[in-house]
């Protein structure tokens, strides 16, 4: 019996990935650097170039939310261009480039 094409998927292979969430305080999109700080910035945001790395990132990103400095982290895949860093999604880049609604500029203040 020979395996059906259809069914048939391979492994995903492994993108670089920043921890991103929402700051508590103001709910501004934040992204985890390497010295433990959350910032606005992504091109200031720790990369995991392995999946071991990455599940690293996310336990970092795990106990600020545990500390209650943000809310739910998540890992997203990045892609360097240049010397930028952007989200491969659309969700996450819209995310990563501001809000579609203005937002008062004291939101950003401590960030």
């Amino acid at each position: 019996m020979s395996a059906n094409p259809q069914q048939a998927r391979k492994a995903k292979v492994f993108r670089p990935v920043v921890a991103t969430s929402n700051d508590l305080a103001t709910g501004a999109v934040v992204f985890r650097h390497g010295d433990g700080t959350w910032s606005i910035d992504i091109g200031r945001a720790e990369i995991a170039e392995t999946p071991e790395d990455g599940d690293r990132l996310l336990a970092r990103a795990n106990a600020d939310q545990d500390a209650c400095l943000i809310v739910e982290p998540a890992l997203i895949e990045i892609i360097r261009e240049g010397g930028f860093v952007r989200p491969v999604s659309l969700r996450e880049l819209i995310r990563a480039t501001g809000p579609t609604v203005p937002l008062p500029p004291e939101a950003y203040a401590h960030l």
